[in-house]
């Protein structure tokens, strides 16, 4: 992931998903479409973009019934937890944060879901053991993206499906220039992702069917407009709108599949 004693203060001493920006226990930037931005803001609404969020990721991946299902960077659980209102066999979350793992599994009492902690390019998993593998907003902070690429194709079973959604950038100077813009790029805790290289990295892994979708429309106004009226004693920067107007940055829903013959 990003700096780990950073990563480490930010979620698991500090538990991210107890400040004002995010709300419910869930830690992403959330999908505003539908939500009027206009007016004033709550906090249901604001739970409802980061569910939203949640729902279409999980309906890119198509899960139904029987499906085995894999969250890395499972968080408090309550994305893990949504998943299972798709009907799946097995939900599994993996968290390299220790603490982030313990708060999940106290939470949890459905048989079905599971927390263990992990890395993302070190899989806890047999090969073959999932149907469909998800990562929402954690992506930005893993160190090894083609680790990341080659355990997830690893661990899905031939014609699994993969989908992750989070920000990524789009020019070569962006490392730089966000550094100089955003405190979370500044520290560490996130990386510079170019897109186009998570793409590639996920075909270099045998992948097919990689798209990388912008779906920042309905992110980063519906963001900036709950930060500029929302509770903030988190002070949480709003430069986010600024990268995204400046070409640096932007929000994607990256999916994939891999290869019906091809070996777990």
């Amino acid at each position: 992931m990003g700096d780990l004693t950073e990563v480490r203060r930010v979620y698991g001493t500090g538990d991210l998903a107890a400040l004002p920006v995010f709300a419910g226990g869930f830690i992403n930037f959330g999908y505003w479409a539908g939500i009027p931005l206009d007016g004033g803001l709550t906090v249901e609404q604001r739970i409802a973009s980061q569910e939203a969020l949640y729902d279409l990721v999980v309906a890119a991946l198509s899960i139904g019934p029987g499906d085995r299902v894999l969250e890395v960077g499972s968080g408090h659980g309550l994305g893990a937890r949504r998943v299972l209102r798709r009907g799946p066999a097995v939900v599994r979350g993996v968290d390299l944060v220790p603490e982030q793992v313990a708060r999940a599994a106290r939470a949890n009492d459905d048989p079905r879901v599971a927390f263990v902690r992990g890395a993302c390019d070190d899989l806890p998993f047999p090969a073959g053991s999932f149907d469909a593998l998800l990562s929402v907003e954690a992506a930005q902070h893993f160190e090894d993206v083609p680790g990341f690429a080659r355990e997830s194709a690893r661990v899905l079973a031939p014609g699994g499906r993969f989908a992750v959604a989070t920000f990524f950038t789009r020019t070569d100077d962006a490392p730089e220039r966000l550094a100089g813009l955003l405190k979370t790029f500044a520290s560490g805790l996130d990386h510079a992702h170019r897109v186009d290289d998570v793409v590639r990295d996920l075909r270099g892994a045998g992948f097919a069917d990689v798209t990388a979708r912008s779906v920042g429309e309905h992110v980063w106004r519906g963001l900036d407009r709950w930060l500029e009226l929302g509770p903030r004693p988190d002070h949480w920067d709003r430069n986010w709108l600024r990268a995204v107007e400046q070409g640096l940055l932007d929000y994607y829903l990256v999916t994939a599949r891999k290869p019906a013959g091809s070996g777990a």
